[in-house]
């Protein structure tokens, strides 16, 4: 039987290539072929591993590009995407929000309409040979704003993103389901916690502390530290998007999170202290830490209700924050120290 071709966007960033050597590994009757612009969060090397496979073709090029995408189609007949490619870095979406709106928002779309035009030629009717093609959208949890110091967000939890970023997440998120009401599109939606692990971009908060404290540098710490997040080991995050994709209801939404809330002085902390361990310097690491102004709008506290997740599809996280921040500062010694 011929390989069965599907669509990752977005595949060269950080979880994108971790998911597709995960993919791969598990699905050797599908080829994937991953479209992706190279901005600042996307990196060739993440996929070396993957290089030479015969079922997986890299694209570099704009989600925002919409003849692109109809020519993608067309070619490799796609019966399924799993669009990971965003804007998400949320400083940036502070000092340009621009380019948020157009990835995440535009982008999405373009997906989308594509995808429908091509499986479907109605609403609720569905080409021969796509009846099982599926749209996955991954989102972030930053949709559903801030938590107080309880309760959880839940997939009923309702709206209300704070930074440019989540807003356009929170956007891109409602053109999905309305593709689904509308015209009876199969997608499916899944929102994470924060994910960490291997592949990170090197500016966000684990990997910069990391390099920050063996590099000798101050270690920068937003606000009082406070902040908290749920905190979740990228391959983790992987098996859920996979368990989603193949065996999610549609229409439907998935949260998926590490039950693992830390703040941010707590994950500098154990970090240093694991450092002093396996890297130990001539004073403790944790000296290295200072505190910065905090950012505009900064969310206080997010954490994920799994429940849906662990009981309809039977998801779990095999790592917890302990286990997971031990590998990653692995791979990060391994990648800084050569």
């Amino acid at each position: 039987m011929k390989n069965k071709n599907i669509l990752i966007t977005g595949g060269a960033g950080f979880i994108g290539s971790n998911f597709i050597p995960y993919f791969l590994e598990n699905n050797k009757d599908t080829h994937v072929v991953n479209l992706d612009k190279l901005t600042y969060a996307g990196d060739v090397t993440n996929l070396k591993e993957i290089e030479a496979n015969t079922n997986y073709t890299f694209v570099e090029g704009d989600i925002c590009d919409r003849l692109l995408i109809e020519e993608l189609f067309n070619k490799y007949k796609f019966q399924g995407v799993i669009h990971f490619a965003a804007e998400s870095h949320v400083d940036n979406s502070i000092k340009n929000p621009g380019a948020f709106v157009d990835t995440n928002i535009t982008g999405t779309f373009n997906l989308l309409d594509v995808a429908k035009h091509f499986w479907m030629s109605g609403p609720n009717q569905i080409k021969k040979g796509f009846e099982n093609a599926r749209f996955h959208h991954i989102s972030t949890d930053e949709v559903y704003g801030t938590l107080g110091e309880i309760g959880l967000f839940t997939e009923n939890t309702p709206y209300a993103p704070n930074s440019p970023y989540s807003a356009s997440k929170a956007a891109s998120d409602f053109i999905v389901r309305s593709y689904f009401h509308t015209y009876g599109m199969n997608v499916v939606t899944t929102n994470c916690s924060n994910n960490y692990g291997p592949k990170q971009h090197n500016e966000k908060l684990i990997p910069t502390i990391i390099r920050k404290a063996i590099s000798g540098e101050d270690i920068p710490i937003y606000g009082d530290g406070k902040n908290i997040r749920d905190w979740l080991y990228v391959l983790d995050h992987c098996k859920g998007i996979e368990l989603a994709y193949k065996s999610g209801k549609s229409g439907e939404t998935y949260n998926i999170g590490g039950r693992n809330e830390r703040d941010n002085l707590s994950i500098v902390n154990t970090i240093c202290n694991i450092l002093d361990e396996v890297q130990p310097s001539k004073n403790s690491y944790k000296k290295q830490i200072t505190f910065v102004k905090d950012r505009p709008g900064h969310d206080f506290r997010y954490a994920i209700d799994a429940d849906k997740i662990e009981s309809e599809l039977s998801w779990k996280a095999d790592e917890n924050f302990e286990s997971g921040i031990r590998k990653t500062i692995d791979w990060y010694l391994n990648k800084y120290n050569s």
